[in-house]
């Protein structure tokens, strides 16, 4: 049996587990070693570190400090692992924590963090998700049922100090450009809600000051979201720091690509069980600059998708040239639009396309002025038929729990 290197006691706070960070720095001490070839698994938090409640307010989501996250189990230091080599991380299984056995999805307020669709959906919203063994529903979106697609929404190295500086500087030149915007255009280090595992004293102080925040993907990995890095996957991560520095979190029962509700998947306390090996000088060998990974095998079998289009010309008419971001939100918007047809409301059509295994493509990006993305639906996850026919949509979704819906942040 493998060892748990790291575990997590959800009804203890984070900030007092020294095996958990929220923050990257290359002076973060390692929480625990491996050798190269060994298998481990590590115990997470969900990446709130279990603000998020499983009852009808979403008060939580409305008034969550977002400068606490993410919550990450490590760094695992990798004996023999020296900068510029490859990481390779097999991921050997995941699952959710057997004393909590759900998970949630939600909308931030636009007034605290946003969101793909914050103009449409500007008010804190979630949905719970009851986990049973390999499938999923919801009290709160009726309808549908879907197995996970289990994995890490957050895997990454620690950056080196010329890494970080990097980081900070251009981040904190893009916030310069238009520093009153709401939602902001980057999250910058704050020194008050850093957890910066063992360190102490000096170093934890340096760490909580220059510490970059783990919101974004970057260079290392990070805040990926992809979510078929998943049971089987194997990842090769660029080596910065002596020892790696591996660190893991925000784990994801399912999410549709995009993870367009920001707070998008299915968010859960869970375990990882992987390996790790070395590839020696493989960041020069192969040119990688971010990392790169072969998917699960282990799938959802759906065989049979509703296909949405968009286009990058917005809400409001106005024309973008190749804009991939403008197109995948107008094949949501369309994709929310038809499932209300069904009896959805917006909100629950959302967090569909938020958890459920939908597959977001880049069509095209050569036909100016218009870039084409389309959101690929998968009809099996429905107890009805949502295809469109002669007879007109039925109205087929009743529900006595709703979304819970918080009003704005005053």
């Amino acid at each position: 049996m493998p060892e748990t290197l790291i575990k997590v006691d959800l009804n203890q706070s984070p900030y007092e587990n020294e095996q958990i960070h929220n923050r990257w720095h290359p002076d973060i001490p390692m929480a625990c070693w491996v050798k190269p070839g060994e298998d481990f698994k590590l115990e997470t938090y969900d990446w709130t570190g279990g603000f998020i409640k499983n009852d009808e307010s979403a008060d939580d989501v409305r008034d969550i400090d977002l400068t606490i996250v993410h919550f990450l189990s490590g760094p695992v230091g990798v004996e023999g692992a020296e900068p510029g080599d490859l990481l390779v991380v097999d991921l050997l299984d995941i699952g959710a924590k057997e004393d909590s056995l759900w998970g949630f999805n939600g909308f931030f307020s636009k007034n605290n963090g946003g969101g793909f669709l914050t103009d449409h959906f500007p008010q804190a919203q979630k949905s719970i998700w009851d986990i049973s063994g390999l499938y999923t529903h919801s009290r709160h979106v009726p309808g549908v049922k879907f197995p996970g697609l289990i994995h890490p929404g957050l895997i990454g190295c620690l950056p080196d100090p010329k890494l970080l500086e990097t980081w900070n500087t251009r981040e904190m030149d893009f916030i310069a450009t238009d520093p009153d915007r709401v939602p902001p255009l980057a999250v910058p280090p704050f020194a008050k809600t850093s957890h910066a595992g063992k360190a102490t004293g000096d170093v934890k102080t340096k760490i909580a000051a220059e510490g970059a925040r783990t919101v974004p993907p970057r260079e290392h990995g990070g805040n990926c979201d992809i979510k078929d890095l998943s049971r089987g996957s194997k990842i090769f991560f660029p080596v910065y720091v002596k020892g790696a520095g591996l660190s893991v979190g925000d784990l994801h029962f399912s999410q549709g690509d995009g993870e367009i509700t920001f707070c998008g998947a299915i968010e859960m306390a869970g375990w990882v069980h992987m390996k790790v090996s070395l590839i020696k000088g493989g960041m020069e060998k192969y040119g990688i600059k971010n990392p790169i990974f072969k998917p699960s095998p282990i799938t959802p079998n759906y065989n049979d998708y509703l296909i949405f289009e968009g286009i990058s010309v917005d809400e409001a008419g106005k024309q973008y040239y190749l804009d991939v971001h403008i197109a995948y939100r107008q094949a949501c918007l369309n994709a929310i639009n038809y499932m209300t047809k069904f009896g959805y409301t917006p909100a629950q059509a959302y967090s569909i396309l938020g958890t459920a295994p939908v597959q977001g493509h880049i069509s095209g990006v050569v036909d100016i002025p218009n870039a084409c993305a389309t959101l690929w639906l998968p009809t099996q996850i429905f107890d009805f038929d949502i295809n469109p026919s002669a007879a007109g949509p039925v109205k087929s979704v009743t529900t006595d729990v709703p979304m819970p819906l918080s009003p704005d942040v005053v």
